[in-house]
């Protein structure tokens, strides 16, 4: 069977769903949020005496320039923030199409930016502003139909942790009793919580799983992020600014930031190349989109609380290019065609997006695997139609010669129904009527897993998947080559609608089956682990081929 000349051939889903839990379903909805970094630091806005810092980022220039602490309180002496406006800043949230805001609640510094029974280290006792901006944010955000999140490090250096450039202190017996009760008012006092930002230190397993579960217990529709470390968060948080190469199965996200080298404000920033910042962040979002993640974009406000012209600027222009485009990026889903040489694909409903980031030299956009026909395809924002085909299940589309977009251009391809498509590396059945399938086919789906602090975060496999193509049905088993690490782990055999389940002895020394499948359809083979411990747990497996045969 030649796959490129059938018509018949039904194509695998091609999009790719949410998370099967609701909560954390509803966080992956929110697609696109403000990070906040602000605190005692923005007041020096990276300088110290009149003379810039220039090592590390600005948030910790305590760190950086070994400031004492006498000197470091100083500065909330004149902390007025009188620019500060919650309103006007949920206003600009929601103009840039952003979802939810995320605001730093501590940072390293230990200095707490909400009220706090714990310690008079904090923006109410220590400061002429003298109130919650948390709260007042919060209130602002639910009034204005946002969603909620807050920043918490884990790193204090006012409650004893030493100045460390990799920020990964372990956490003392004796500073837990405070994290627990900061921890309990910030899920306590600030109505309903989406998201909780943990960032960095060396905490213990058993630490880990005691904070995200004051978290859980006060706010069970919050998701934790992957920095409370020992793989006990809900999602995972990249490294900062990172778009994965790799296909993630699990839910995750990536910190932006507008300068990549600081978060919090800096006096000193180069704020220059206006067009090409807010490109630049168009295709971060596009990108982190198109592959299923949520994109979290920092702004640093002044010490005062006002946000920079600049970056309030960028993130207008944001807004009024997904207003051009109001059902590409929001509310579209990740497909399974994954990044293209030319750009990133998105789904909304039978509307497939087509974002040219790279326009290709002979003006043609070419997209392979589409089976589900086309009824029109235009540029994005206009009704005039493009020259397109389809053949081969190959869509070919020609760029518009002056596209009316100069940031990036989109292409809306209408679909005659639900999106179909067929994988590359989708294998036939031999002469024998079987399947060979070797390594090269198969598919590897990815996350990442660590060991309790940053720098012990590595990529995992967590998923291996193979095609094939049935020219007839009946019924299949199959027959897994290769090694696992340990004999006893279940592993889940998925083929089509149906699941077997094994242990890691049984899926590479016996055939595994039967399966049901259809004629003249495109079938997934999946397998991963059965009985998971986090999301991303790796699937020890050494896979070297995979053969399948009718029964």
């Amino acid at each position: 069977m030649d796959l490129t000349k059938t018509n018949k051939l039904k194509g695998i889903g091609g999009e790719i769903e949410l998370n099967t839990g609701e909560a954390l379903a509803s966080w992956q909805r929110l697609q696109f949020g403000m990070f906040i970094h602000w605190g005692l630091y923005s007041a020096f806005g990276g300088e110290r005496n009149g003379q810039p810092v220039k090592i590390g980022y600005s948030e910790q220039i305590q760190m950086w320039d070994r400031i004492p602490e006498t000197e470091y309180l100083e500065a909330a002496k004149q902390f007025a923030a009188e620019a500060f406006d919650p309103k006007a800043i949920c206003q600009l949230a929601k103009d840039t199409g952003m979802n939810y805001i995320v605001i730093t609640s501590k940072h390293h510094d230990g200095f707490a930016m909400f009220d706090t029974d714990t310690t008079d280290y904090n923006i109410v006792k220590q400061t002429p502003y003298g109130k919650d901006p948390l709260k007042l944010l919060a209130e602002e955000c639910h009034k204005q139909g946002l969603k909620f999140g807050v920043y918490f490090s884990l790193v204090d250096w006012h409650q004893g942790h030493a100045f460390d450039d990799n920020n990964n202190n372990q956490i003392p017996v004796s500073m837990e009793p405070l994290i627990e009760q900061q921890l309990r008012e910030l899920m306590t006092n600030y109505g309903p919580i989406a998201e909780v930002w943990f960032d960095m230190s060396s905490p213990t397993l058993e630490q880990s799983i005691k904070f995200s579960s004051i978290v859980h217990e006060l706010q069970p529709g919050a998701a934790v992020n992957s920095r409370i470390w020992n793989n006990k968060g809900d999602f995972r948080t990249l490294a900062d600014n990172q778009v994965p190469l790799n296909t993630l199965d699990a839910p995750w996200q990536t910190p932006a930031s507008i300068y990549h080298e600081t978060w919090g404000y800096r006096k000193w920033q180069e704020r220059n190349d206006f067009s090409g910042k807010v490109r630049d962040l168009v295709i971060g979002l596009t990108s982190v989109r198109a592959r299923g993640g949520n994109y979290l974009l920092n702004i640093g406000p002044r010490g005062d609380g006002s946000v920079v012209s600049f970056e309030q600027d960028v993130l207008m222009k944001i807004g009024e290019w997904l207003n051009r485009h109001p059902e590409a990026i929001l509310g579209a889903s990740a497909t399974k065609f994954g990044g293209q040489s030319w750009g990133e694909v998105t789904l909304n409903g039978d509307d497939l997006y087509l974002h040219v980031i790279n326009k290709p030299k002979d003006g043609m956009v070419r997209l392979p695997g589409l089976a589900t026909d086309v009824i029109q395809v235009v540029e994005d924002g206009s009704t005039n139609p493009l020259k397109w085909s389809l053949e081969n299940n190959q869509l070919v589309v020609k760029c518009p010669d002056q596209p009316i977009d100069d940031i990036q251009t989109v292409i809306k391809v209408k679909l005659a129904e639900e999106l179909r498509i067929i994988p590359e590396k989708t294998v036939e059945a031999g002469k024998d009527g079987g399947w060979s399938i070797d390594l090269a086919d198969i598919y590897t789906g990815y996350g990442f897993a660590d060991r309790g602090n940053y720098n012990t975060l590595r990529e995992t496999t967590i998923r291996k998947t193979a095609y094939i193509v049935t020219e007839e049905a009946g019924r299949v088993v199959v027959d897994v080559q290769g090694s696992v690490l340990n004999d006893e782990v279940k592993y889940q055999i998925e083929l089509g609608s149906e699941v077997k389940m094994v242990t890691g002895k049984q899926l590479v020394e016996n055939e595994i089956g039967s399966f049901s499948v259809n004629a003249n359809e495109v079938v997934s083979l999946t397998i991963t682990l059965a009985d998971s411990n986090y999301n991303e747990e790796p699937l020890e497996l050494d896979l070297t081929g995979i053969n399948l045969k009718y029964i």
